[in-house]
């Protein structure tokens, strides 16, 4: 046949048109590929770092026409918007999401990762403000759960350290060994260790609580058997000659301890018991491991949802609001029972 398209010397115009062609194939390989061809050079380019390369090839798939696409043409502009993101420069990365979304408005992909575009390309104070108002509803719930935990434990715990440290200081042998015995178990062993035997152990024994009854319980009887600690000392520290004085009046023991010995411990008792409350509000975040949904679970529940760091720093300012919320609390109380020692 090459006899045929060449006489001589000359070369038939056949051969020169079919060498063009093969020559103009050779020059422009991406002319003639389809678009799961491009793709792949692309992919190729990409994974050996020539990014002009990748670019140029990616962008040479074309959109799908009516025969239908066979996800070259996402692909490709999901790379590129990967690749454009990596470089941050997120003006190209959300055209190419764009690109998608002007073809399959309803693309998840592209959508979430143009919205990902988006939040980065705002200023750090605006997208603070916009997580702010995404997370407050959520830790705003876990704020109030802590509170109530913090007024019920706040109600409850004086009281009981006031009938343990009376008791620890009786003269009756029992109770006062009784007393000694709680105190010892509760101050001797962790909080977190005491919430899961109160809501895990005691079911086994026939007693299951809520975990609401349970976080009240088990904070409650551990701050009542620091306060009572708190209150056998300041009690102990008025001299006994106010005791005295009091039994010469004709009063009994517990009418003094009501009227003249307990009224001259709040002054020294506030210090100390405001300390105690004040990290009552943190300690409540331990009651997360029994199933109570506070501020901390929250906070745990919505950062592990959306890896957002924006959800820490806010429960961090709720808790640092309440705790100077109540210092300035009980610094008020403070100064109004021991107002007559200002004199």
């Amino acid at each position: 046949m090459v006899k045929t398209l060449m006489t001589g010397r000359h070369v038939h115009p056949l051969l020169l048109v079919f060498l063009f062609f093969a020559l103009l194939a050779w020059s422009a390989p991406g002319l003639a590929q389809s678009p799961s061809q491009l793709l792949i050079q692309g992919k190729n380019a990409l994974s050996v770092g020539d990014i002009q390369t990748a670019t140029d090839l990616l962008y040479q798939v074309p959109p799908p026409t009516g025969q239908g696409d066979d996800g070259s043409f996402v692909q490709s502009r999901m790379l590129l918007a990967r690749m454009f993101f990596s470089i941050k420069d997120y003006e190209q990365a959300a055209q190419a999401c764009q690109e998608i979304l002007n073809i399959y408005p309803d693309n998840p992909e592209a959508t979430n990762f143009l919205a990902s575009i988006e939040q980065l390309s705002r200023p750090p104070y605006v997208q603070f403000f916009l997580d702010t108002l995404k997370f407050l509803p959520a830790l705003a719930k876990g704020t109030v759960m802590t509170l109530l935990l913090v007024v019920l434990t706040i109600l409850i715990s004086p009281l009981g350290g006031l009938l343990i440290a009376l008791g620890r200081i009786s003269s009756f042998r029992p109770l006062t060994m009784l007393c000694w015995f709680i105190i010892w178990i509760f101050r001797g062993t962790p909080l977190l260790l005491q919430l899961f035997f109160i809501y895990y152990a005691l079911p086994t024994f026939g007693l299951t609580l809520k975990p609401m009854t349970a976080a009240i319980l088990g904070l409650s009887l551990n701050y009542s058997a620091y306060l009572a600690e708190i209150i056998r000392g300041a009690i102990q520290s008025i001299d006994y000659g106010q005791t005295e004085a009091a039994k010469a009046l004709g009063m009994t023991y517990w009418q003094s301890m009501r009227r003249v010995i307990i009224p001259q411990t709040y002054k020294r008792l506030m210090p100390p018991v405001g300390n105690e409350f004040i990290a009552l509000i943190k300690d409540t975040a331990l009651v997360s491991t029994i199933a109570m949904v506070e501020l901390m679970r929250s906070a745990d529940l919505l950062f592990n949802t959306y890896f957002n760091i924006t959800v820490l720093v806010l429960a961090a300012m709720i808790y640092l609001a309440m705790t100077s919320v109540f210092t300035v609390i009980f610094e008020k109380i403070e100064a109004i029972v021991g107002a007559y020692e200002n004199r």
